[in-house]
């Protein structure tokens, strides 16, 4: 009799803490967190080992970006959870579970980012590895910044929209804005634009030697997003809109390939034999490294300045 009114009395306290709901708070808890330390584990342990034997290092590399955050959004979930059976007062629970999301949503826009940068950076380093020019560099740069801006904003709408906030008028209220903004910044989006298409047109890449007019000729030392760096063959730095060059008439003098034609006049006293002048400076321009030998230089007189003979190389 005794024992059965042990066995009772242990029943009735099993049931007890389990309708407790602290206790089942803290069992969720538990039990949430090791389930997110078990994940992690998995990861780490056996799929990580999987993704070893594969070719391409972007899934290590992913994979090492997403194994931490994910057990943490699976805490994260837990938690909000656990806090159910609490029963918190509603002006409490409602902020508490709305900051519980938002951290789960900016830890997913975290991944997010981290996922398509490996695969950006991943897929260029291929791409950039085929060609010589610096142009794609240029474009995969600039596909990682508008890929991280595109994602920060549709985050950002649906870290609004958890709280209650419509998102409608504000796009509304923002397309207007843009309009606006777009007119203010004519200029430079134009400059961007501008920038774009001649780093998609590979018109012209750092290091090229080009002219633009009289004035403006010299080699490339960066082409941005909004303005071209030309330095000049007097160690001058000229600085043009990519709206303004984009538009100009560009001379490349290493497209499409470095060979480019050099006429040096020079000058010899009257009187002179023009087939001696003509071996001795077509001996000379021999000499020099990276004259090219076919098509071969020309030395001719074209002039008769009186005193003296004009030649030309």
């Amino acid at each position: 009799m005794l024992l059965w009114h042990f066995k009772i009395s242990l029943t009735d306290g099993y049931w007890y803490l389990l309708e407790n709901k602290f206790i089942k708070a803290a069992l969720v808890l538990i039990a949430v967190y090791l389930g997110s330390q078990i994940v992690y584990y998995i990861l780490e342990k056996y799929v990580k080992h999987l993704t070893k034997k594969t070719k391409t290092k972007i899934d290590d590399l992913i994979l090492s970006k997403i194994s931490r955050p994910i057990s943490l959004i699976l805490l994260l979930a837990g938690i909000r959870f656990a806090l159910i059976p609490l029963a918190l007062p509603e002006n409490i629970s409602y902020y508490v579970f709305h900051i519980i999301s938002t951290f789960i949503i900016l830890i997913v826009g975290y991944i997010m980012i981290g996922v398509l940068k490996i695969i950006i950076h991943e897929w260029g380093k291929k791409w950039a590895a085929k060609t010589t020019s610096t142009a794609d560099d240029q474009l995969i740069g600039l596909l990682d910044r508008f890929s991280y801006i595109v994602v920060i904003l549709i985050f950002l709408m649906i870290l609004l929209d958890s709280w209650g906030i419509k998102i409608g008028p504000l796009l509304a209220s923002l397309g207007i804005a843009g309009v606006a903004v777009a007119f203010a910044l004519q200029n430079t989006l134009g400059n961007i634009f501008g920038g774009v298409s001649m780093i998609v047109d590979k018109s012209i890449k750092v290091g090229d030697d080009i002219e633009i007019d009289a004035q403006t000729k010299g080699t490339v030392i960066d082409v941005g997003f909004r303005s071209t760096k030309i330095k000049t063959r007097n160690n001058e730095l000229i600085t043009i809109p990519n709206g303004k060059l984009a538009d100009s008439k560009i001379v490349n003098y290493v497209m499409p390939d470095t060979t480019i034609r050099v006429v040096v006049p020079f000058s010899v006293a009257y009187g002179s034999s023009i087939t001696e002048v003509k071996d001795l400076v077509m001996g000379e321009i021999l000499k020099i490294k990276g004259i090219l030998k076919d098509p071969e230089p020309i030395v001719y007189f074209k002039t008769d300045l009186g005193s003296r003979l004009q030649g030309t190389v």
